[in-house]
Parts: C-alpha cells; structure tokens; sequence
C-alpha cells in the first residue's frame, strides 16, 4: 500500500526570482531550507516549494513539453474560514499584481471561490465552504 499523504506540492519556476518574490508578497515566509536555487514555504499541511523547472524535468528525467502560458491541469486552493474571507482574499492578490481568472462568487455547492494565477499562470482557488473543518494548524481535515 502507498502511504495516503502529501507532504510536499513542487512547482517548476520558470523564473525562480520572480516567482519567489510574488509568494513572499504574499506574506508567505520561506523556511530553513530554502537557498538560492530553492524556496520552500510551509503551509498549514504541506511545504509548497519551487524549483527551477529545467531542473525539475531533468531530476524526474522527462522534457518541457508546454510553455508556462498554457494550462497544466492543477490547480491549487486555499480554503477560508469565511466567505468574506474570500473577497478579502482575492483583493489582497490583486494588490500585489496577481490575475484574477474568476472574481467572487457564490458557488453552485453552497460555497463561496475565485480564482487567481500567480506569475507563471499556476491556478489558484480562494474558497469557503461550508463544511469545511480545519484542524488546530489550519490544515483541511473534511469537506
């Protein structure tokens, strides 16, 4: 059986520099581990790192098949203790130059979300749910 856990989400940084600066706007703090060639940010439940892509693809041994304007399929979310929390949310990413894809909105689920994407166009989810229950850390432990 593969242990069910996540425990560390990698993007590969076209420009590391740039990317970095934008989480860190975010008020994101970087840990111990994190270098000249490597951020890492702790998360209420997993490290979020970045890593230069050329040397992402080449330590898993595949190529760059698509560009950083495209679409990659993942999304990432930060899930808020309130639906207010969303609008606040998505207008202090706008302060610091984020795209908003999706501005606030209530959700077919009873919820509320909006979407951003950082520099690199990696896809943000801001949302509120209802259900949503968190542990002591701020981690999302049901939905």
């Amino acid at each position: 059986m593969v242990m069910q856990r996540v425990s560390l989400l990698t993007i590969g940084a076209y420009n590391l520099p740039v990317l970095r600066s934008f989480y860190q706007k975010l008020g994101w703090e970087e840990t111990e581990f994190s270098s000249d060639t490597y951020a890492a940010f702790k998360t209420a439940g997993v490290f979020l790192t970045l890593f230069p892509i050329e040397e992402l693809a080449k330590d898993a041994g595949i190529e760059i098949s698509q560009s950083k304007e495209g679409f990659r399929g993942v999304t990432f979310a930060i899930n808020l203790d309130t639906p207010e929390q969303v609008d606040a949310t998505i207008e202090e990413v706008r302060s610091i130059g984020a795209r908003i894809l999706r501005e606030p909105s209530d959700a077919f689920w009873g919820g509320r979300t909006a979407y951003f994407a950082d520099p690199e166009n990696n896809l943000w989810e801001i949302a509120w749910n209802p259900s949503a229950v968190f542990d002591e850390r701020g981690a999302m432990i049901s939905f």
